[in-house]
């Protein structure tokens, strides 16, 4: 199908962005990448009166690695982090999961920002900021807000974002030396959205056991979402192939899945244990 009709601005300076925003407030889409956007345009599920390109504002496209951890300018594409040698080390789960976004020509576009305010359940930026418990600042006619990021996702395609204000960056705290991690999905065809994944890094204790557990899961959750009762359960553990395959059971059990065409409830649950099992033994295996 072919678009609406709408009008189109491209602004300097965040200012003039969020003026923009106000005066079509609820009518208006900042565009950057296009990457969810358009498509939804094309099939009229969106209908903006106002397109807002944010391309001319400076300062949103770095990647900066620093004591903090890593900060994503709300521009910066999935390409920009694929190419990115800094972050071979300053985050190696955030290099992993960007490589299964789409296909490379759509990493060639879709941006940081664009994923997370789009909060899409079963895309990968989203369940990497959850997971690494990620910061979002925002900037709106009262000024600028730091937003936890489990503040920030309010439901399917929701998050707290007001209509009149724009994403600057996300902030993912720093990576610690010698962590294990690992980042799976399971989609129907290479690029498709994940029917399920998980995203998960722990550390090791003086003992050799797990600690600070963190577990996401994606595609089969209704936002993106932590597994507590997981982390929680191999917290303290050697990770061992019969904790592995016990702390699966756990994950399935806690996982809250959907229902759509594409999978039932029962077969998401089987692949949210399957995945986890498989990046456990991921992680483990990492040096």
């Amino acid at each position: 199908m072919k678009f609406c009709d709408f009008e189109y601005a491209a602004p300097d300076t965040p200012a003039e962005v969020i003026q923009l925003l106000a005066s079509r407030l609820g009518d208006a889409k900042i565009i950057a990448g296009g990457q969810s956007l358009l498509p939804t345009m094309a099939y009229r599920l969106a209908q903006p009166a106002l397109l807002v390109d944010i391309r001319n504002l400076k300062g949103l496209s770095e990647i900066v690695v620093n004591q903090d951890g890593v900060r994503l300018g709300a521009r910066t594409r999935w390409r920009d982090i694929e190419d990115s040698q800094e972050l071979e080390t300053a985050h190696p789960l955030l290099k992993e999961a960007i490589k299964h976004v789409a296909h490379y020509q759509i990493r060639n576009r879709g941006t940081v920002g664009g994923s997370l305010a789009h909060a899409d359940p079963a895309s990968e930026m989203p369940g990497v900021a959850m997971t690494c418990e990620a910061k979002v600042r925002v900037v709106g006619p009262a000024g600028e807000r730091v937003v936890d990021i489990e503040d920030f996702f309010t439901g399917t395609l929701s998050t707290s974002l007001a209509e009149d204000e724009l994403l600057l960056e996300v902030l993912l705290p720093a990576w610690k030396e010698g962590r294990r991690w690992g980042f799976r999905e399971f989609s129907r065809r290479d690029g498709d959205f994940a029917l399920a994944g998980i995203v998960l890094y722990y550390d090791l204790d003086q003992n050799g056991k797990a600690e600070n557990t963190h577990i996401g899961v994606i595609g089969a959750c209704q936002q993106p979402t932590r597994l507590v009762q997981a982390e929680q359960f191999l917290n303290g553990k050697e990770l061992t192939p019969e904790v592995i395959r016990a702390a699966a059971k756990v994950a399935a059990a806690e996982s809250e899945p959907g229902e759509d065409m594409h999978a039932g409830i029962e077969y998401r649950k089987a692949l949210v244990a399957t995945l986890l099992q498989r990046t456990l033994e991921d992680a483990v295996k990492r040096q």
